[in-house]
């Protein structure tokens, strides 16, 4: 299948991290907490679907979280995706037309992880594995995360790794290339007072191995003989290194006499395929009435395009060759998600607590992605509507 995953419940990636997104997960979903004398099971189901009969994802998630005595307890998800639709293959649209050529795709994708955490003192250590698998991707991951409270539990100090390795099947190199990342987090939370607290995180990570999507092409107009141009298709060549570094800051402020609460974090990133992002996050926590909780949510997220991003070759000093991967180069992309471009994302999402034991939730977001650099054309960029309903039952 095709490499284009979209945002959502489980599907982890933004436009910047190609199929990276498990190092992200076990780094922050999997980050360790206080004790919790709460076990529970709960299922998600997520309903992605762009429009123009592109990406459609539908996501079938199981969680379960078990207290092991008093200071040890277990997390346990498995995920089924299932894939179909169309996504742009890199070429550019014919003369004469906006449409860009686009390629269908389907594809399964099964992923589980595990995350073991123990309170000793005031350090609390959470240890978690990963896979996910797809016909022609595999991915093992692996982290290990700290808090660490001070100050009569006023500051936690979050220290973690993560790492994955992964196996990519493609159409012209046999046996399957690899594919290996690691990330460090180091964070820093202080509550200001009984309504307020501040965050700082800050990561840096690194990948090497093939980084290349198999199924993303180039165009250029070449010439064959004398006087005769003819536009052939490359597979794309990315570097096989990047590093990045990211900084997200946050706040959380209660606003008890509104019965409401204010979440919202802004987040900094730059890698070495000379592309910088900006997200913004916006969350409103609403309580009406004692059992049901309202958030209404905003997200703009806005990147620079990548130095080898090419909408398409011509003109360019640049002479593609075979589909291998070549580390020397010259690099070159024509994936949309590495152009400069931006997305906003409106959601509501309503949580009902039906008794102690029993919580139901739905969610609706609009996601909206447009092109920033003049050049290719808004019918690469996908909008999509994604629904979300979950239940829980806790005891």
């Amino acid at each position: 299948m095709m490499n284009s995953r979209p945002p959502g419940l489980v599907l982890l990636q933004t436009a910047l991290s190609g199929r990276g997104g498990l190092v992200a997960v076990l780094l922050l979903c999997l980050s360790p907490r206080a004790a919790r004398a709460e076990n529970s099971i709960s299922y998600k189901f997520e309903d992605y679907r762009e429009e123009g009969g592109r990406i459609a994802v539908q996501t079938h998630g199981t969680f379960i979280e078990k207290d092991l005595g008093a200071d040890t307890h277990l997390k346990l998800e498995g995920v089924l995706d299932a894939i179909t639709g169309a996504t742009p293959s890199g070429q550019p649209a014919p003369v004469g037309s906006d449409q860009v050529p686009i390629s269908n795709l389907h594809d399964r994708r099964k992923a589980w992880s595990a995350d073991l955490s123990h309170q000793f003192g005031r350090i609390n250590v959470a240890v978690g594995v990963a896979n996910s698998r797809e016909s022609d991707y595999v991915s093992n991951g692996w982290s290990v995360n700290t808090v660490t409270d001070f100050n009569q539990k006023n500051t936690t100090l979050l220290v973690g790794a993560a790492g994955t390795d992964d196996d990519i099947k493609t159409f012209f190199q046999v046996p399957w290339v690899t594919k290996t990342g690691n990330d460090f987090i180091l964070g820093v939370t202080q509550l200001l007072d009984p309504r307020t607290s501040v965050g700082v995180n800050v990561t840096w990570g690194r990948q090497s191995g093939f980084l290349a999507d198999p199924y993303k092409l180039v165009q250029q107009n070449t010439e064959i003989f004398p006087g005769l141009f003819l536009p052939l298709t490359f597979g794309e060549n990315r570097p096989d290194y990047r590093e990045k570094w990211i900084v997200r800051l946050a706040v959380n402020h209660a606003f008890p006499e509104m019965h409401g609460a204010i979440d919202a974090s802004y987040r900094f990133y730059h890698d070495t395929y000379g592309t910088e992002a900006h997200t913004v996050d916006l969350a409103w926590f609403q309580r009406v009435g004692e059992k049901v909780i309202l958030r209404p949510s905003f997200r703009f997220y806005d990147q620079t395009a990548a130095r080898f991003y090419y909408y398409n070759l011509d003109g360019r000093k640049i002479v593609p060759k075979g589909a291998a991967p070549r580390p020397a180069g010259p690099f070159y992309s024509s994936d949309f998600r590495l152009s400069a471009l931006q997305t906003f994302t409106f959601g509501l999402k309503t949580i009902w607590k039906v008794s102690d034991a029993w919580q139901l939730d739905a969610a609706f977001e609009r996601y909206d992605m447009r092109g920033k650099d003049g050049v290719t054309p808004a019918s690469a960029y996908c909008r999509a509507n994604i629904l979300t309903t979950g239940v829980k039952f806790s005891w």
